[in-house]
């Protein structure tokens, strides 16, 4: 069966067979099926296929024209096996038929222990931290590869293994499922399960966060403090500010007096004392005048004049 020449020449035009085919043939990946489809596709529809069937022969032993086509699906076939597998398959000369059924024989022959791995990995497969869609779409990949290697698993089969690994916030709807009639199918046991997915997202109260920082617009309430809100001090603390005040002598040597006169009022702005010492005949008075105890003023009084 002879191509038709315009078609033949179109084939040199493809540069990089990756953009046509976008699947690279891994034994891992198990797409051997989903490759062949679209590998097929692109031959068929630049009329090379009879180069992978058979029905496209060379004329004579020494049909150039032939090679050189045939020498350009062999091209495209390597150009998409991944490296593992192109190592393994990879045999100088030959023709592109060739090289299409060794690649199938090599699949078919590993398919059994393959079916083996994917079943146990379906039968073991968890949703976890998973979405209902993200579980649902790996049950099915695996079970589509199943199907590749002719172990191809039930839609009730399926479903099962999908309600078994789910966590047990789900146990209200995997109990609808299991017992609906007729049994749901796939399809319908993941609808019923996102719906059950989202209802609890909704019922789902945030969990409070603390934003304020230290740039956060905060208004600061200022508290003043009476004459009669005094502050507790501790008894050693007050003692060594006694024993500090004693060492402060007025003019004349005299003890008694300090800083301030004891007939002086009271500074502006001094709410409260942070210190009051009580002694025979006057009072120590130490006033906290910004707050903070960073600074202080001293105050001698009469106790004739409390």
């Amino acid at each position: 069966m002879a191509a038709a020449p315009a078609q033949l020449e179109r084939a040199y035009g493809v540069t990089n067979i990756k953009h046509h085919i976008p699947v690279i043939f891994d034994l891992d990946d198990g797409n051997y099926d989903a490759w062949r489809e679209l590998f097929l596709t692109h031959c068929q529809s630049f009329d090379a296929s009879g180069h992978l069937d058979g029905t496209l022969l060379p004329t004579n032993a020494n049909d150039v024209t032939w090679k050189k086509r045939d020498g350009l699906v062999k091209l495209w076939i390597y150009g998409t096996l991944s490296k593992d597998l192109f190592k393994s398959t990879f045999k100088t000369g030959g023709t592109s038929r060739e090289i299409w059924l060794r690649l199938e024989n090599f699949f078919r022959n590993n398919k059994e222990a393959r079916a083996i791995q994917l079943d146990h990995k379906l039968r073991n497969t968890e949703i976890g931290a998973l979405s209902i869609h993200s579980y649902c779409q790996e049950l099915k990949s695996i079970a589509d590869l199943l199907d590749n290697v002719d172990a191809a698993v039930s839609e009730r089969t399926l479903v099962t293994y999908l309600l078994n690994r789910l966590n047990d916030k789900y146990d209200n709807i995997n109990n609808v499922i299991m017992h609906r009639q007729p049994f749901p199918s796939f399809e319908e046991a993941r609808s019923m399960l996102i719906l059950e997915e989202e209802r609890l997202g909704r019922g789902r109260k945030p969990n409070p966060t603390h934003t304020d920082s230290a740039s956060s617009p905060k208004a600061l309430a200022a508290t003043t403090t009476s004459e009669d809100q005094k502050p507790v001090v501790s008894k050693n603390h007050q003692q060594q500010r006694f024993n500090q005040n004693r060492g402060h002598r007025g003019r004349g040597g005299q003890r008694g007096r300090g800083i301030l006169q004891n007939n002086w009022p009271r500074p502006l702005g001094l709410n409260f004392y942070s210190q009051v010492t009580r002694k025979q005949d006057y009072l120590v008075l130490v006033h906290n005048v910004n707050n903070r105890g960073s600074l202080l003023m001293v105050e001698i009084r009469s106790s004739s004049n409390q």
